[in-house]
């Protein structure tokens, strides 16, 4: 059976996957491609039923719960961390801004929208936003993925570290992003799929060396350097993404329960989640 699994590529999702790709795991009689997109694109396929395994941003879940649960591995959180909003001069505020965001599914736009609910987005792809806010085009722009470590190096300074927020408000980790898996692949194929999940993170966390020599060429802006790409895999592929334990399955419930009730989230939150409550 042919399973297309849907990630970033960049050097979390690609340490995560590492055994996967390589062939390191037994894939239990599944046969495993990788689609490569950037999160927002996910998101919006996540919509269709596209993929059977993807990586989505938890703000887009609701959206796709009819389709799709979450796997209980494979997650990105931030552990009094997340997006940062970045700009060339320090602001009290950013209310009324011009906030370049990469896309309006993602999580870290639902975590912005809870902080400060008045600004004006401009969607534009995640690895222009410092260019773009260089450029003077927009106010501020909230950076994911490497530009968390790298937007300093470009002169740029931090107005609010979203998942330091998130954690000073609830005292509960952020939930960024999650790995999704299609109901209709029935019990047995979903269950494989969980295994194989918490298989590939364990490995790649065991031969952490091995699968950082792979996930590096998916560094953006880290080019060689090992110790930033280290940190940030390390940041994102840990032990939240073998589990997420139980404060972290309730800041799911309670990010997009705030979501629905700050009028964010248009759509129904489901009560089942998780593929393994089911």
């Amino acid at each position: 059976m042919k399973i297309r699994i849907a990630h970033s590529p960049d050097s979390d999702d690609a340490f995560m996957f590492y055994p996967l790709v390589k062939g390191e795991i037994d894939t239990e009689g599944l046969e495993i491609e990788h689609v490569l997109a950037d999160i927002e694109t996910l998101n919006r396929e996540a919509l269709k039923g596209t993929y059977e395994v993807s990586a989505i941003s938890f703000h887009a879940y609701p959206y796709v719960a009819d389709k799709y649960l979450v796997l209980p591995s494979g997650g990105s959180v931030g552990e009094g961390y997340g997006p940062v909003v970045v700009a060339k001069e320090k602001y009290d505020s950013l209310k009324g801004k011009r906030i370049a965001v990469p896309g309006t599914l993602t999580t870290a736009f639902l975590t912005l929208k809870l902080y400060e609910p008045d600004f004006e987005e401009v969607v534009v792809a995640f690895d222009r936003i410092i260019d773009e806010v260089l450029k003077g085009n927009v106010d501020a722009g909230l950076v994911i993925h490497e530009g968390q470590l790298t937007y300093s190096d470009h002169g740029l300074v931090k107005i609010v570290d979203l998942g330091e927020w998130w954690k000073e408000m609830y005292d509960l980790p952020l939930p960024l992003g999650c790995n999704i898996v299609r109901k209709d692949l029935g019990e047995e194929t979903i269950r494989k799929i969980e295994r194989l999940m918490r298989k590939s993170v364990e490995y790649s966390l065991r031969e952490r060396e091995r699968a950082l020599s792979y996930a590096i060429d998916y560094a953006r802006d880290l080019e060689e350097d090992w110790e930033r790409t280290d940190r940030f895999v390390g940041m994102y592929v840990n032990r939240r993404t073998v589990d997420y334990g139980e404060d972290g399955r309730e800041a799911v419930r309670l990010l997009l329960r705030l979501g629905k009730e700050k009028g964010i989230i248009k759509t129904d939150i489901p009560e089942v989640i998780f593929s393994d409550e089911v």
